[in-house]
């Protein structure tokens, strides 16, 4: 059976907390050659400003291609530019209900949903927490649809030191999703259980 190789992939970043996700996910697809193309929030921006400490220019220099939420005519916008597929990361409850609800009001929503339209891979990154009925009713209708639901939930096994391990963690299960070889982490072994 032959893996596909992964060549160009949408890149959605909402106003979540956790732009540092979005950052390094950004530097190893570009370590690894991949065609990305990426869209920031608005409120994503202030976000990556805050947290990274990074303008837009400086955040948006880590993909091939850029663009604004509200270029609704951009390339993305039709299912006949095709993509291996998109990540959200990190993923805003506010549109993770959008894309649940089919409601395409900026070029992040109206590409998700040409990215399930098309039946090709949405992985969406959620960070928030706690989570109420409703986040989780949306997780579960867009689950049930082939959304794939990866929160920002790290793990310790591994024994992390440093932030960055953390983050490196999530990112390996991203490309794990996609068939992306990489070393970001150390996988689960014997080595780690008590027996």
């Amino acid at each position: 059976m032959s893996v596909k190789r992964i060549e160009r992939l949408v890149v959605g970043v909402t106003g979540a907390s956790g732009a540092v996700y979005a950052k390094r996910l950004l530097e190893v697809l570009n370590e690894k050659n991949i065609e990305t193309h990426i869209i920031v929030s608005k409120t994503a921006e202030k976000i990556i400003n805050h947290e990274l400490e990074m303008s837009r220019v400086e955040f948006e220099k880590l993909g091939r291609y850029s663009y604004r939420e509200d270029e609704v005519d951009a390339p993305l916008s039709s299912g006949s530019f095709k993509t291996d597929g998109m990540i959200i990361i990190p993923c805003s409850l506010k549109t993770l209900a959008g894309i649940a609800c089919g409601y395409t009001d900026n070029l992040i929503l109206r590409a998700a949903d040409v990215t399930l339209k098309e039946k090709r891979t949405l992985i969406l990154v959620p960070r928030e927490t706690p989570l109420n009925a409703i986040h989780l009713h949306n997780m579960l209708k867009l689950a049930r649809i082939g959304v794939i639901i990866l929160p920002a939930m790290p793990a310790f096994y591994h024994k992390p030191k440093k932030i960055e391990e953390l983050v490196d963690f999530i990112v390996g299960k991203i490309l794990d999703l996609l068939g992306i070889e990489h070393q970001l982490f150390k996988r689960w072994s014997r080595q780690f259980s008590e027996y």
